[in-house]
């Protein structure tokens, strides 16, 4: 194998190892800081050693093991060793290595105890979403400000603001239990959604989707659902993005346009994700993430636009706002309610969201708006509403097909 061929499986393996090598080597150093350079150690001496020794059998068990023995001579380095052993326990001469997991759902506690340190709540969002793509998504600082069209000393900032923050706080390596286990877990489930969510609808930027944030997203909600498997909104969380993610390959046409759900080509909807997000749903509850879930799950079980139970997602709709009042979750209520009753009974109450705060400069407010007015005939009406919304996207796709709109109303 050639040396570049070598440095590309390396990279490779890294990648998808990463947090777990990260993980092994915080359960020692207690740091998520320390932990991601010991792993960027390993990482340099499998650069330097397998050219010469060859590609081991099981990359992930060789870096894991050598981030550990790096982890383990820098706690010995320490005045603070002793106190170190009393708080691992054990000696750590003892601890044996993690195993390689031997399939994609056999994953270890360090794991776990990762993704529950990356969005701990002492943080800000910002600094989660963050460290989260940095430490489990393994993205480059460079391909987390691309993602999110941030400027990368920006983002770079956020990351090490965030790893300060849980040294200086002392937020303990571990899995919480418990209330503390409930607060810490809505704050890992909200975190994979808003990347899932910055994927699939992207807030500004030239295109509709980045699917690489989605695909991020969808594997850290997965591992999640199978390391708590007894959360039921894990599952819907894993649920809900199984049937988003399904719909991507219909969202935009060939120029990468987007194209509306009800023009959408179904055939080209990924069956197999749409079958895990059923098995998921079965393992949900009845949580805001559930309900989601559920919501989707009406329009992958419709054959065509057509068919779509509107009445039995408007219920669901209900149920969420009950659940968790939003303003968004109610706008998105109303679209629902439009097309089980019609545009004249959801007219009002998309008039009655104008005075919302969360909602202004909400450019989804005024394009909702224009397509009921649309609906009722009132089409100068609608087409300022459309011309609005687009005025107030930063998604440049999103934009011509407001003002593509507004223009086929005005003729």
């Amino acid at each position: 194998m050639t040396d570049h061929r070598v440095t590309a499986t390396i990279e490779a393996a890294y990648r998808i190892e990463a947090p777990r090598v990260i993980a092994a080597a915080a359960r020692i150093v207690r740091d998520v800081g320390i932990a991601e350079e010991l792993a960027q150690d390993a990482l340099v001496a499998a650069l330097e050693q397998w050219p010469e020794s060859g590609v081991p059998d099981r990359p992930g068990a060789w870096l894991t093991a050598t981030a550990r023995h790096r982890a383990v001579d820098l706690v010995r380095r320490k005045e603070t060793y002793a106190r170190k052993l009393a708080e691992v326990g054990r000696a750590l001469t003892d601890v044996p290595a993690p195993p390689e997991p031997s399939g994609p759902e056999d994953i270890d506690d360090d794991l776990l105890r990762l993704i529950f340190t990356a969005c701990h709540p002492v943080l800000p969002v910002e600094g989660r979403v963050a460290l989260t793509l940095r430490l489990l998504g393994g993205l480059t600082t460079a391909e987390i400000a691309r993602a999110f069209l941030a400027a990368e000393p920006t983002v770079a900032q956020r990351i090490v603001r965030a790893k300060r923050t849980l040294a200086r706080s002392g937020v303990p390596f571990e899995v919480p239990y418990g209330t503390d286990r409930a607060a810490r877990l809505s704050s890992v489930l909200d975190v994979i959604y808003l990347v899932f969510n910055e994927g699939y609808a992207a807030t500004a930027g030239d295109d509709l989707l980045r699917p690489a944030l989605c695909e991020d997203a969808l594997r850290l909600a997965r591992v999640l659902a199978a390391l708590v498997p007894g959360e039921p909104e894990a599952h819907g969380l894993a649920a809900l993005l199984e049937f988003q993610a399904a719909r991507i390959p219909a969202r935009t046409g060939p120029d990468g346009a987007p194209v509306l759900l009800a023009d959408q080509d179904r055939a080209r909807w990924n069956r197999p994700m749409l079958r895990r997000g059923v098995e998921a749903l079965e393992r949900a509850g009845s949580g805001p993430y559930a309900l989601q879930a559920a919501i989707a799950a009406c329009h992958a079980r419709a054959a065509r636009y057509e068919d779509t139970d509107w009445a039995m997602i408007t219920a669901l709709y209900d149920r969420l706002l009950a659940l968790k009042p939003s303003p968004v979750i109610a706008l998105n209520r109303v679209v629902a309610l439009s097309m089980a009753r019609g545009p004249a009974q959801a007219l009002p109450q998309a008039d009655a969201l104008l005075g919302e705060p969360a909602l202004k400069g909400y450019h989804l407010l005024p394009s909702v708006r224009g397509d009921l007015l649309a609906r009722l005939g009132r089409d100068a009406e609608a087409a300022e509403e459309f011309r609005r919304a687009a005025a107030l996207t930063r998604n440049a796709r999103e934009r011509d097909l407001l003002l593509a709109r507004a223009a086929a109303l005005t003729g």
